[in-house]
């Protein structure tokens, strides 16, 4: 039986650890933290992404701890004006699958629990992977080693196995930023109702708010162009009254939800060119150590879970051609997505209000002319995609 050892235990780490388990694969996890713990913040679920969570079981689990939206607005920054209105039933006729928005926190518990028991240990850091033949090794801090028939790196942006493989990454300031906190709904006054996910596009800016369980939190997630931040870590507090003073002028909703908000944090965005290989022998990537994106469309966890079901069937139907198969199959795609999240980035915040009104316009003919593109933004291709499919495999 074929042997995977994954190194990392998040999303997409532990999405493969299900969907590979499910193929009657041998795997074991293993993640660096001695706890599970995670970032107090919502990620969102496309339809594509819903479909593997369906296919390894934990669809219902997920929806129990989501939040409830009927609706996905995206509006005008200073008035509030919709730009466009897509309903949950929309999105399940066009791509056969409602998405859904999630604390990170639940979705890893959901993932964690359906992971046969006895699979996972934690407290183990990778310092080094090699291989050695038919199997590869990797080395942990406490100096124990695990050897295996094939090695995933699913450490994230900072993965051990991708820098031992290929070296340091080269990241490149976007001059963007973000800020986020996640606010109970009770805690905001006023009569405007935050339980719709909603986008908001602005000069130099996008605000995006989902509900997340039920309707108790709302997730708040604010770009900006800067160009003087340029801290990455996630982690990094600022003061409320820096978001209130960087979107003064903005709708006085979205105000009154910022003042809300007891705790913001605040990093820099930095993007990164797709690269041209993910795997080198028994070794190879997933989520974001393969494939960082910028948030603009909300496909990073997305596309992790998509590798996870790759991955999954490739190895199922040949362990020995399966690892190529998998990166011929999800390359070009993730690369793909991390190009269209680039240019999403920049036709969110533009700040010539001519080239916004052309820019809303093209958005409501999109709409008129292609019942498969309820957003209006040419998505489709993302969304209506089945990562679990069993024809999904490049030849």
């Amino acid at each position: 039986m074929t042997r995977v050892a994954i190194i990392g235990e998040g999303i997409g780490g532990l999405t493969a650890a299900n969907a590979l388990s499910r193929a009657g694969i041998e795997v074991a996890v293993y993640e660096a933290a001695a706890e599970l713990k995670e970032i107090g913040a919502g990620v969102a679920l496309h339809p594509n992404a819903m479909k593997v969570l369906r296919a390894i079981g934990v669809e219902d689990s997920v929806r129990k701890v989501a939040g409830r939206s009927d609706w996905q607005f995206m509006r005008n920054w200073k008035t509030g004006r919709v730009i466009a209105k897509t309903s949950r039933q929309q999105q399940a006729a066009s791509f056969g699958m409602q998405g859904a928005t999630v604390h990170r926190a639940d979705l890893l518990d959901v993932l964690a629990d359906a992971v046969p028991a006895g699979l996972v240990t934690l407290g183990k850091r990778c310092t080094a992977v090699r291989a050695e033949g038919d199997i590869a090794v990797a080395r942990f801090a406490d100096g124990s080693e695990i050897a295996a028939d094939i090695i995933v790196g699913a450490g994230g942006i900072h993965s051990a196995v991708r820098a031992c493989m290929f070296g340091p990454d080269a990241p490149r300031f976007t001059g963007k930023i973000c800020y986020r906190s996640v606010v109970p709904t009770g805690s905001v006054r006023g009569a405007w109702s935050y339980t719709d996910a909603a986008q908001w596009l602005g000069p130099h800016g996008t605000i995006v708010l989902y509900p997340l369980r039920d309707e108790d939190l709302i997730n708040v997630v604010c770009h900006y162009d800067d160009d003087n931040y340029r801290h990455e870590s996630w982690i990094t507090e600022c003061s409320r009254g820096e978001v209130l003073e960087r979107y003064a002028g903005w709708h006085e909703s979205l105000l009154r939800l910022f003042a809300a908000a007891d705790t913001w944090y605040k990093w820099a965005l930095y993007d990164r060119d797709p690269i041209p290989q993910w795997t080198r022998g028994r070794v190879t990537l997933l989520g974001d150590a393969a494939h960082p994106m910028l948030p603009y469309l909300g496909q990073g966890a997305c596309q992790a879970i998509e590798d996870g079901a790759v991955m999954a069937t490739a190895l199922a139907c040949d362990p020995v051609t399966g690892l190529a198969r998998y990166e011929r199959t999800r390359r070009p795609r993730a690369s793909r997505v991390v190009l269209a999240a680039r240019e999403r980035g920049l036709s969110n915040h533009l700040t010539s209000p001519w080239a916004a009104w052309r820019r809303d316009l093209q958005i409501a003919w999109r709409r008129c002319v292609n019942r498969h593109d309820p957003e209006g933004r040419g998505g489709a291709w993302l969304a209506g995609y089945d990562a679990s499919s069993p024809d999904v495999l490049a030849d």
